[in-house]
C-alpha cells in the first residue's frame, strides 16, 4: 500500500534469557524512579493545591503502566501452562473494552482514544485476556508517542474473512528507512528499542508478540508517513450465531 511499510514478527522466548530480564529491570526501573521523584515533591508539602493534583495524576500514569508491564511478564510466563484457552470472540467489543480503560489515561494528558465503527459482525478466534493484553500495550504505547489527534483501534477481515486484524493506529513520528530496516529484521524476537521512540525498549511488544503466538497469531506493523499501526493477526471464527 502506498506510503507504507509493512513488517510482521513472532514472539521470542522469554525464558531464561538474561538480557530480557536486564531489559525488563529497566523499562520497570524508569517509572518506580519517577514515582519516588513525584512523591517526594508531594512530600514536601511547598507545593500548591493545583500542583499536589497533578503529582497525583501524574503518579497514577506511571504506576498504572508499570502495573501493566509486571502483569504481561507474568502472564508470559504462564504461557508453557497451556491455561489459556480459545474462543470465538467479537474484537471490536474488545477494543470498546480497551478503549474505555485507558480513556481516563488519555484524557489526563489531553488526548483522544476511539474505535473504528464496524457495520457486519466479525469473530476472532482467540483469548480474551491475552487479547485484551496485546490491544493494551498497543493502546498504551500509542498515548506516548501519539501527537494530539485521536488513536483508533480498528478490527477487519482479511484473506477473504479467514483472518482477523485488530490494530492500534497512532499517529506520531514517523520511524525512519534504517531504523524501520532493523524494526523488520528484529522486532518481537528481541526487546529493540525504537529511537524515534526512546521511552521504549520493545519489551513490551516482545511480550505482546508471545501472546499472539499462543493464540496461534502473529503481530506486525505498519509504518506510516505520520505513525504507526501495530496489530496482530488471529484466525476468523465462522460462529457469527454467537453475536
Amino acid at each position: 500500500m502506498e506510503g507504507q511499510k509493512q513488517a510482521a514478527f513472532n514472539g521470542g522466548s522469554l525464558s531464561g534469557d538474561l538480557p530480557l530480564i536486564v531489559t525488563a529491570a529497566h523499562e520497570l526501573k524508569a517509572p518506580l524512579s519517577l514515582v519516588r521523584q513525584l512523591a517526594l515533591g508531594l512530600e514536601a508539602k511547598t507545593v500548591s493545591a493545583a500542583e499536589q493534583d497533578r503529582l497525583l495524576r501524574q503518579i497514577i500514569l506511571v504506576s498504572e503502566r508499570a502495573l501493566r508491564l509486571t502483569t504481561d511478564l507474568t502472564r508470559s510466563s504462564r504461557l508453557e501452562d497451556g491455561l489459556f484457552e480459545l474462543e470465538p470472540l467479537n474484537p471490536v467489543q474488545i477494543c470498546e473494552e480497551v478503549a474505555h480503560e485507558l480513556a481516563p489515561l488519555y484524557t489526563a494528558r489531553g488526548r483522544e482514544i476511539r474505535v473504528a465503527s464496524r457495520h457486519r459482525p466479525l469473530l476472532v478466534v482467540a483469548n480474551r485476556d491475552l487479547l485484551r493484553r496485546i490491544i493494551l500495550n498497543f493502546g498504551d504505547n500509542a498515548l506516548h508517542y501519539a501527537d494530539d489527534r485521536p488513536v483508533e483501534l480498528k478490527a477487519g477481515a482479511r484473506m477473504g474473512g479467514r483472518t482477523v486484524r485488530i490494530g492500534v493506529r497512532d499517529r506520531g513520528p514517523s520511524i525512519p528507512n534504517n531504523v524501520w530496516k532493523k524494526v523488520e529484521t528484529h522486532l518481537g524476537t528481541g526487546a529493540q528499542p525504537l529511537h524515534t521512540r526512546p521511552q521504549s525498549s520493545g519489551l513490551g511488544l516482545l511480550v505482546a508478540g508471545q501472546f499472539a503466538l499462543a493464540m496461534n497469531g502473529k503481530l506486525g506493523a505498519n509504518r506510516h508517513r505520520d505513525g504507526t499501526t501495530f496489530y496482530v493477526d488471529l484466525g476468523a471464527s465462522t460462529q457469527l450465531s454467537l453475536l
